[in-house]
């Protein structure tokens, strides 16, 4: 579905999203809420109340596809922004599915040079 590096962009909706939404109500959240194409093949995540489960849609070619993830024990450390929306890296995505949160400070930091010897 997603890697590290992966050119998908992830868009997040803080907060608490209800969980009963299937791939039409979601698909309505991220036109109207998130004011964003949903078929535009970007994954957009959603987490219920108890934060315990986690739902990404997508679009993929032809169809949407709706990838869903729920703890046994444990919680995700979801954003409880007041923005309607994040956009995050795929990266970050993978931490939140991990159980870590979005602001990891002992990550190595990004480092762009201009030239190659």
């Amino acid at each position: 579905m997603f890697y590290p590096g992966s050119p998908t962009r992830v868009y997040i909706a803080p907060g608490v999203t209800d969980m009963r939404k299937a791939i039409n109500g979601l698909s309505l959240l991220v036109t109207d809420q998130m004011e964003l194409d949903p078929f535009s093949g970007h994954f957009f995540a959603f987490c219920n109340r108890k934060r315990d489960m986690v739902k990404i849609l997508y679009w993929d070619r032809n169809g949407f596809c709706l990838w869903q993830k729920r703890l046994e024990k444990d919680r995700f450390q979801w954003p409880d922004t007041p923005e309607d929306v994040l956009a995050v890296q795929s990266h970050e995505l993978a931490w939140l599915l991990d159980g870590l949160s979005l602001e990891q400070r002992t990550a190595h930091r990004e480092l762009r040079y201009k030239t190659v010897i």
